[in-house]
């Protein structure tokens, strides 16, 4: 049972949206669990308004970012809150997740209920807080923002690659009482795991992805006449297997501008092809009068019904309908060529 709210007596409700999960919205609600207050409260995971209209506090989803009620999303087409923006004294200017609008305002509470008797005095914990932002949660405000890490320099820093986490296993330089031999074994047990994970996860889930992609690849003739746009007949991960499908001749390199499929609410995406691998830079992005509006508001603009939402960085939108997002990628593909 949840934590019992004095003000009306009901559960405690931390609301986040449906779907696929993301590692900003995961990272909040953990941060949010740790905190006395939430630490028993349900995780409503919804995009129906009215839901999350009940709950406490709501990351990621609803289109409200209000410290004083508690609403922090951040996709919403205004925003643009980074930590500098929030607290000038900071430096870092990366726009904000639903990760970092938490730890913005709660880690300073998230790390005392974590350190608990351990937790340094003030000065220290703001050294510890600065450090954590630096170098874990703005890796993930980049990534799920498609910010890109270089421009001529690094932008923000990468730290909890396999190979990281496998390095801060080792004892530390100051702990006598690590037994380095567990270390190891505790090593060997993670990676293990997850090479496992991925051997089997090829076999199973990469190489059908593959005839999916490759079967969408012959027939994207049928599915519009500039053979430009691909329709999966069920959606799976098609990044790479595009990539390499073009790199082995398959068809023209950057061809492919945009990708269709219906999402789990059977509701369509029309998602941009990245010009590459590791890029959040698009061959040819919706456009831009279009970004950041949602349903009725981007229908009337687009001149197209049943539009569901384009994203503000212009790489994927939605329809209620697969006619709706042909549509989408016929307007776009007719604007960029005239």
């Amino acid at each position: 049972m949840g934590v019992i709210d004095g003000a009306n007596g009901t559960p405690l409700q931390i609301g986040t949206h449906n779907g696929a999960f993301h590692c900003d919205e995961v990272l909040a609600c953990f941060m949010l669990k740790n905190l006395p207050k939430y630490k028993d409260a349900k995780i409503v995971r919804t995009r129906d308004q009215a839901k999350l209209d009940l709950c406490d506090i709501v990351v990621d989803v609803g289109g409200v970012f209000d410290v004083q009620k508690n609403r922090f999303d951040h996709h919403q087409r205004s925003f643009n809150e980074s930590f500098h923006s929030l607290h000038p004294d900071k430096k870092w200017t990366t726009k904000l997740s639903s990760a970092g609008l938490v730890y913005c305002h709660f880690g300073e509470e998230v790390l005392r209920a974590i350190l608990g008797q351990n937790c340094p005095d003030e000065k220290t914990l703001c050294t510890v807080y600065d450090k954590v932002y630096e170098n874990f949660v703005e890796e993930i405000d980049a990534i799920d923002n498609g910010i890109s890490q270089y421009d001529g320099k690094a932008k923000y820093n990468i730290t909890t690659t396999l190979s990281s986490r496998v390095s801060y296993l080792n004892p530390s330089w100051n702990d006598e009482n690590n037994d380095e031999y567990e270390c190891f074994q505790e090593a060997m047990r993670m990676v293990g795991k997850e090479f496992v994970e991925r051997v089997t996860g090829l076999v199973h889930h990469w190489l059908p992805a593959r005839s999916i992609v490759l079967e969408a690849l012959e027939k994207r003739f049928e599915v519009h006449e500039s053979g430009k746009v691909i329709k999966l007949e069920r959606f799976c991960p098609w990044k790479e297997h595009l990539f390499r499908l073009e790199e082995t001749g398959f068809c023209g390199q950057g061809e492919i501008k945009y990708v269709l499929y219906a999402d789990k609410t059977s509701q369509w995406r029309i998602q941009c092809v990245p010009t590459g691998r590791n890029t959040f830079e698009n061959r040819l992005s919706l456009l831009s009068k279009w970004r950041g509006l949602r349903d009725k508001n981007l229908s009337e603009i687009s001149g197209i019904p049943n539009c569901v939402f384009v994203h503000s960085n212009g790489f994927i939108g939605g329809n209620e309908n697969y006619e709706g997002v042909l549509k989408m990628a016929s307007e776009c593909l007719q604007q960029s060529e005239s």
